[in-house]
């Protein structure tokens, strides 16, 4: 690049590029400047949605009626990581009442919406505890036969292995719980060796 020794030369340098590129560059920083503003008005409108979503979420765990309220937050706010939030409280209150229908709707509403891998395989986790718990445990192992980031597949497995030994199929249950422990799942869970011990036992 051209070093300019004074101010002068520099503004005919400039004069003489714009003359030379005027056109082009007018248009290039019309279009630059629409994208720079279009952009931080589209921040502007996120952050404003997140927080809206964020007081209406906070509103909705203090009234203490989640499960009744659910709905309509999930309606109105199902593109927000609030609806996730909301619908996994939801979908453990609904557990607790009885109500595994509701339950996993709610479980279901996350894994369909949930961009995180990590959130949706905690869901289809849950999701087929719940409809295992429905007795609908063919249902719930197709549910866990969806792809999951790999540091959840001991916990697919033992969940498998739990749904397999309520059937009666104590083999099979074996073979999961040897697949999770393969998979260093006993690692920070201690009753997954206890759970395959108990069928070691069973079997002789």
């Amino acid at each position: 690049m051209e070093i300019y020794s004074t101010e002068e030369q520099q503004a005919e340098a400039i004069k003489n590029f714009f003359r030379e590129n005027g056109t082009s560059l007018a248009l290039g920083a019309v279009l630059a400047l629409g994208g720079l503003y279009g952009w931080k008005a589209y921040n502007q409108n996120q952050i404003a949605s997140a927080e809206t979503s964020s007081e209406a979420y906070n509103t909705l765990i203090e009234s203490g009626e989640v499960l009744s309220k659910s709905d309509a937050f999930l309606a109105d706010n199902a593109d927000s990581n609030y609806a996730v939030l909301a619908a996994f409280v939801a979908a453990r209150e609904a557990v607790e009442a009885g109500k595994l229908e509701l339950a996993a709707t709610k479980l279901q509403f996350v894994v369909d919406t949930v961009k995180s891998p990590e959130l949706k395989a905690t869901a289809l986790l849950r999701l087929a505890r719940v409809q295992a718990a429905q007795g609908e445990s063919e249902k719930a192992l197709s549910t866990l036969s969806q792809s999951v980031p790999a540091g959840f597949t001991a916990q697919v497995a033992e969940v498998k292995g739990d749904i397999y030994l309520s059937q009666g199929e104590k083999d099979k249950a074996r073979e999961q719980y040897q697949a999770a422990i393969d998979a260093d799942g006993a690692e920070n869970n201690a009753l997954l060796q206890i759970k395959l011990d108990d069928l070691a036992i069973v079997s002789n």
